[in-house]
């Protein structure tokens, strides 16, 4: 679908208010820098991504009862986000936001190396780790936005031992286009998908609207995923059972009026762009930020809605291991150095081509890039990757600058 723009119209006691939902506004370089830091209507990935979708209009799956059975018809919404601590950790999937004064650093990957991302990445040493200032041995998701390049860094089980961060698995996404990766590839999320666009955000709330589906966990899923999801994490067969990527929404029917403002968002949010299941984990669960800002009182009322009051929207293509989609990884060609041999202090210039690629990192040093050629500064002899991927695989190619 395209560039949607729907005029909403909430009724509250007292009083009504009319609100225009466009599918983004703002700029990346308009955000602001921080932890928890206003994407001040920036609105990640082009409008027309899946994720910025509005399915209001859409039609239900044929097979919609059956897979909110399988999930539990009682199952309660749940907010697994909101204000203050529980257990002593923060509440919801932490982020933030870097300039070009953050170093990228290297992350040392380790049970998804072949599916991830290399660095470096603008990870700094004090980043939020999900569930900061206790995050456990859970998920500990780490989410950084590079405000500068519009580039998002996400790692999932993140630890920073011996000054060095390690993670299961990264992924970098490029916010200004709609990056796909590769099929049966994972992510930092056991779809295949981008964490943080799926978060509900205290920033958006205040401001009134969120203009891009949201994150959800169910029980169990099926081995199976249809887009914009790209992996499965599942042994059950059940065509029941969801797939990775199915998408729900609130049905137009169900009442908001009564409820807070704030919720009445979320809530809005749900009917228009609904959930998209993004992991394995308790029935319902919407994922958002920990922020001090959230009522969680008013969160709280969200728990009266069951998985009944939601329908799935009619899913594209499923694919399980007998139809994922294949065919011809990038071509990665001419790739030199100039100079390829240089003194101390001095630069090279990286170059190459590539044809049916989606995106291209450079490591180290460079990371992800936009186009064919990088500089590098190395300090000692140092042989470069470059890295061109598409959504069918991955190819790499290596070239050395000898520093005298």
């Amino acid at each position: 679908m395209g560039n949607l723009r729907v005029f909403i119209l909430i009724g509250l006691t007292g009083f009504a208010f009319s609100r225009e939902s466009p599918a983004q506004n703002g700029t990346c370089a308009g955000m602001d820098l921080g932890p928890g830091a206003n994407l001040n209507g920036f609105v990640p990935f082009p409008p027309d991504n899946a994720w910025n979708t509005n399915v209001a209009s859409l039609p239900v799956d044929p097979n919609s009862a059956n897979f909110i059975a399988f999930i539990g018809t009682e199952a309660p919404l749940h907010p697994d986000f909101g204000a203050g601590f529980y257990a002593g950790a923060t509440i919801g999937i932490p982020y933030q936001i870097e300039g070009a004064s953050q170093p990228k650093v290297p992350v040392k990957l380790l049970a998804y190396k072949t599916e991830s991302d290399p660095g470096p990445m603008p990870i700094p040493p004090d980043a939020l780790i999900e569930g900061y200032p206790k995050p456990g041995n859970g998920d500990r998701h780490v989410l950084v936005l590079d405000r500068d390049g519009c580039w998002l860094y996400e790692l999932d089980r993140a630890y920073l031992k011996g000054g060095l961060w390690q993670a299961d698995s990264t992924a970098i996404w490029d916010m200004t286009s709609n990056e796909q990766r590769p099929y049966t590839w994972t992510s930092a999320d056991a779809a295949g998908l981008p964490i943080f666009v799926g978060l509900t955000r205290q920033d958006e709330v205040a401001a009134g609207t969120i203009n891009h589906a949201l994150r959800v966990t169910v029980p169990v899923t099926r081995q199976a995923f249809t887009p914009p999801a790209s992996h499965w994490a599942s042994s059950v067969t059940d065509p029941n059972a969801p797939p990775m990527g199915l998408r729900m929404r609130l049905k137009a029917s169900f009442n908001i009026s009564t409820f807070p403002v704030d919720d009445q968002v979320i809530l809005t949010a749900l009917k228009n762009y609904g959930l998209i299941v993004a992991d394995n984990g308790s029935a319902m669960f919407i994922s958002g930020t920990p922020d001090d800002n959230w009522n969680n009182s008013d969160l709280d009322l969200l728990k009266t809605l069951k998985a009944s009051d939601f329908e799935v929207v009619l899913m594209g293509p499923v694919y399980t291991s007998g139809n994922v989609p294949t065919g011809p990884a990038p071509t990665l060609t001419g790739l030199f150095a100039n100079p390829m041999t240089i003194s101390q202090g001095q630069s090279s210039t990286l170059s190459w081509t590539t044809a049916n690629t989606i995106y291209t990192l450079v490591s180290p040093e460079v990371g992800p890039v936009r186009g064919t050629t990088a500089s590098v500064h190395p300090t000692v002899t140092t042989t470069y990757k470059v890295y061109a991927t598409n959504q069918y695989g991955r190819t790499t190619k290596s070239v050395t600058v000898t520093v005298q």
